[in-house]
């Protein structure tokens, strides 16, 4: 459903977008992240025809963005970090207002504005004026008017920002009911908004990608090794040389200063069965034992440092 090969955007001497390659299957939700200044913004302008790139293609729903931008367009819905609102319009009327000009027909125009209205729950203001919202549902109404004429696909920047919780939650939601029918790129910094959202995840850094994964394959590509926590009442004994023999184990080390171990076991190997044994056998109390994840915090932190994206600048044994 959207395509990008080789995608690059310079500003005179200042390369933005760097040969960046990925693609997002129909009905999928994609989370892109990056820090500040990594080229997010200007991959997501030239995807939704805002502006051209420098060189490589972008094809959105069948269509490339430079050579058929009419189309793509027709086919997209953006809501940028700033929705693009009137401020001395009523929200209905703002909304009526670009369903025509998005072309939904004239007969369907008030059905799709009240549609559109009860699932972005912003009904309740749709005489208010739009300069007079809060930030919150000003963010909606942008929410809004990306969805009015039913596009394949969704760019959304920033989609939560400003929303109180019980709102993000809501929001959340509405984006994991759009996936299937519409296409999603959902550009945020808060990274467990795309754990709970997000199927697969683009990392880019100093404008090139250096990561295309799930979120869980990323954490155990980087850990190199499965981890397991154990927390064993071992009634005084040293519990850490009895699992440090068990098979598949490769070190032991503290985990919390509470008494918990951080057990790294080679890559594939399940070793719970052998660490219960060992902990059981001995009669001593197995407190607990559970897979230890990386987060994605940990994850985005060693990507983007400057050590991690010049050692993988195409982040070849990370990408899908």
């Amino acid at each position: 459903m959207i395509e990008v090969q080789h995608l690059s955007k310079r500003y005179g001497p200042v390369t933005a977008v760097n040969d960046v390659s990925f693609r997002v299957e129909k009905g999928e939700i994609l989370g892109f992240l990056g820090p500040n200044g990594a080229g997010k913004t200007s991959t997501m302008r030239v995807l939704t025809g805002y502006m051209p790139p420098t060189e490589g293609t972008a094809i959105v729903a069948g269509y490339d963005v430079l050579e058929q931008p009419l189309e793509a367009k027709r086919r997209t819905g953006y809501l940028p970090e700033t929705p693009p609102l009137y401020p001395d319009m009523r929200v209905r009327d703002y909304l009526t207002f670009v369903a025509k000009i998005k072309g939904v027909p004239r007969n369907q125009v008030k059905a799709r504005v009240d549609v559109t209205m009860e699932k972005t729950r912003v009904a309740d203001m749709a005489r208010r004026q739009c300069g007079a919202l809060s930030k919150g549902y000003r963010q909606r109404v942008g929410l809004a008017q990306a969805l009015l004429h039913d596009p394949d696909v969704l760019i959304l920047d920033e989609p939560t920002a400003g929303l109180d919780p019980k709102q993000i939650i809501e929001t959340r939601q509405l984006i994991k009911e759009l996936a299937g029918s519409h296409t999603i790129i959902l550009s945020t910094h808060i990274l467990p908004e795309v754990s709970q959202t997000c199927q697969r995840v683009v990392i880019i850094n100093k404008g090139r990608v250096v990561a295309v994964d799930t979120p869980d394959n990323l954490t155990a590509k980087l850990r190199g090794s499965e981890a397991m926590y154990v927390q064993v009442d071992a009634q005084g004994a040293d519990a850490t040389q009895v699992i440090q023999q068990v098979p598949g184990v490769m070190s032991v080390r503290s985990a919390d200063g509470q008494g918990g171990l951080e057990v790294a076991s080679e890559a594939g190997r399940d070793i719970r069965r052998g660490l219960a044994a060992a902990v059981v056998t001995r009669g001593w109390g197995l407190l607990e034992l559970r897979p230890m994840r990386m987060s994605l915090e940990e994850v985005f932190l060693q990507l983007t440092t400057d050590d991690t994206a010049a050692a993988a600048p195409a982040g070849e044994d990370l990408h899908a």
